[in-house]
This record gives C-alpha cells, structure tokens and sequence, in this order.
C-alpha cells in the first residue's frame, strides 16, 4: 500500500468512525435515567399512595417522560443540528411564548404558590425547563456568529437582552432557582463565546445585587437564608427541610440502609422524589452511591466537552458547552442545596428528579450533542500514524 492509500485509508475510517453516535454518552445517560425510574418509585411510592391512592403515580409519570425523551433524543441525533441554527428566532419565540402563557387563567397551573406549568390535555409542561435550551440555541447562533463582535460590550448586549427577559419571566412565577440558573448560564455562554471579563463584570455585579434585593424584599426567601446559616433554630419551619436532608444523608453513612429502606420518605422529606431526591439516593445507597451518580455526571459533562472541541463549527461547539453547562450547573446547584452548602432553593436533578418535561428536555439535549458528534470530523485524541518515517498526525473520537 502507498503513503497516499494508506492516507485515504485512515482518513476514511476516521470519517466514519465521526459519523457515529457517542455510544458511552448515550450508555451513561440511559444508566441515570433509568436509575432516575428507580429512585423515583423509591422515594415517591408512600407519597403517591397517601396522595393520589397509587404508589406507581409518580414513576408512570417519570416512565412516559423517559420514553418520550428517549425518542426525543433518537430524533435531534438524527436530525442535523444546523437546523436548530435556522430555526434559532422560532425556538426563542416558542420558548418566551410559553413562559407567558403560564400566566394565562385557565393555562398556567398554581401549585405551592407559584405559576410554573402549562395544563394540556393528557400531562402538563414546565416552560422554564424548554426556555433553558431555547437560549442556548439562541445564544450559540448569535456567539457563533458574532466571533468579533462579542468582545465589544455592544456585541453582547443582544444575548443580556433576551437572557435578561427569560429571567425576568422566570422570576414573576415566582422561581428564583431557575432565574439563577439561567443567569449563570448566560454568563459562561458569554465567557465561552470570547466576551471580555470586565465586561461580564458589568453584567454580574448588578446581578448579585437584584438577587440580595429579591431576598430582602421576600419574607420567605429571607427566612430560607437564615434557615440555611442556622436550620435549627428553625426545626419545624424553614430550616425543616434541610435539617430532614442532613438526617437522610448521615444515615446512608458509606454504603447506605439498602434500595427502598429510606425513612425520610414517609413524609419527614419534603419533595423527596424531586428536589431532594439525592438526599433519598445518600440514605439508601450511601455516600458510594452518590460518588458513582457524581461520576455519571462528570462523564457526560466531560463527553459534551470533548464533542464540543471536536465541533466543526463554532455553532456547534457552543451549542455543546451550553448543553455541558446547563447540566454542570443544575447538578452542583441541586446538591449544594440539598448538601447545605447553600441556600435551599428547588431544583430538579437532571435526569433523575421526578418531572417529565425536564427529563425529555435534557434527553433532548444528548441527542444534539450526538447530533455534533456525528458530523464531525475533528477528534479530541491524537492519533499519530507514521508512513514511511514521516510523522502524520490525526484525530479520532
């Protein structure tokens, strides 16, 4: 075989080996979903009996979620991710749409005092989930379009703009978790695009203030606060929650009382199949159990990284670090909360908390990041191959 085959050769399989979905990524998620199936049953199985007279209420729900995400995530890994690009104006649309149709009488749905669900025919929706991805898209398109502009203040004005006013939506529900979320999203797609760091100061530093306002100027939110810094001198009201998760998490010790041998789930944890659904997961499995659901999500955020360096595009390696950085930050938010390690606030565990609608959008998620994948021709491990003495070098996934 010649230097020139041989080339054509490898670069041949390399291509090939590109168009293939990341089977591990996919591997890992399904394991956290499944698992999510079961922690759910766990944890909400008393909760749905006394409630809604069915122990299975809360997993039939988190069943049909995984089964439309896992079509939902066969479907974007198909679909080639430049559509997203041309579609970005309509997905951002479709997403603030939602967000205020929440308000609507009759639509938006109250519970615990706030509006945060859409009421369709068969299941309902959380808006705030879809308006997560909905800027990422947004905001990959325009960064990814924008490379020089981005390092100007002007430049980033459109992505503060319309992150500002999904924010402010989120907020009026009220849902302060998923405004931070979302706030802390919009500054690492601003920082991964280029933008320059005295000008997300400019961007930061008011932000931090609105939220201690929002925390002053709400009875609740300041009680939260002083619950978090002391959630005994509060035992039955503010700081019950926090003090209910310490009580699962020490009891599960290193291995954990065994699957379906919580207590905290016989309505001494609140929310304990959503929210506080890995303070259920430390009890039962301990804190190996935990280290391994940690490790799960650490492979994932790391896959998406790779297949965003390996993009061919910038779109599509935004649009990757913006799905890595969703994920990376409602996981560390959400086991912070239920840890202590800051202020309780809800916020599902991606993949496994109770709740259709986000399961199916992070689902939705790992499909476009195959979707990357799979048209891409860059790698993230060098291949070094030698014809004839001379050094060549490639990259393989």
């Amino acid at each position: 075989m010649t230097e020139k085959n041989g080339k054509h050769a490898l670069n041949s399989f390399l291509v090939h080996r590109a168009d293939k979905s990341d089977v591990w990524l996919v591997t890992v998620t399904l394991l956290l979903v499944a698992f999510g199936v079961l922690m759910v049953y766990s944890a909400g199985s008393y909760t749905g009996e006394r409630i809604y007279g069915t122990e299975y209420f809360y997993v039939y729900k988190q069943l049909m979620g995984a089964a439309l995400g896992m079509a939902a995530m066969f479907l974007f890994s198909r679909i080639d991710y430049h559509v997203l690009h041309r579609l970005r104006f309509v997905i951002l649309a479709v997403s603030v749409v939602l967000l205020a149709i929440v308000f609507l009488p009759g639509v938006g749905i109250t519970n615990y005092g706030a509006r945060r669900w859409i009421s369709l025919p068969f299941f309902t929706i959380q808006a705030s989930e879809i308006s997560k991805f909905g800027f990422i898209v947004f905001a990959a398109a325009y960064i990814g379009s924008h490379e020089k502009k981005i390092t100007t203040f002007k430049g980033i004005l459109p992505v503060v703009a319309v992150g500002g006013i999904i924010c402010l939506l989120i907020i009026l529900e009220p849902n302060m978790s998923v405004t931070i979320c979302m706030a802390l999203l919009m500054i690492v797609m601003l920082f991964l695009g280029g933008a320059k760091i005295k000008h997300l100061l400019l961007i930061i530093v008011p932000l931090v203030v609105l939220a201690v306002v929002l925390i002053l100027i709400e009875p609740y939110r300041f009680a939260r606060l002083m619950a978090f810094l002391d959630p005994w001198e509060s035992p039955l009201e503010e700081g019950y929650q926090l003090i209910q998760s310490y009580y699962g998490l020490g009891a599960g010790g290193f291995f954990g009382v065994g699957l379906f041998n919580s207590r905290q789930k016989y309505l001494f944890l609140p929310f304990a199949e959503s929210d506080f659904i890995f303070s259920v997961i430390g009890e039962e499995f301990g804190l190996l159990g935990c280290a391994i659901v940690m490790a799960g999500y650490l492979f994932i955020i790391r896959r998406a990284l790779i297949i965003s360096m390996g993009a061919p595009d910038r779109f599509g390696s935004l649009l990757a670090s913006g799905i890595a950085a969703i994920i990376a930050i409602q996981v560390m938010v959400n086991i912070a909360v239920v840890t202590g390690s800051i202020p309780p606030t809800g916020l599902p565990l991606p993949f496994i908390s109770s709740g259709s609608s986000g399961l199916i959008v992070f689902m939705s998620g790992i499909g476009v990041l195959n979707s990357v994948k799979r048209r891409s021709h860059k790698s993230s491990v060098l291949l070094r191959s030698k014809f004839r003495g001379k050094s060549a070098e490639f990259r393989v996934e």
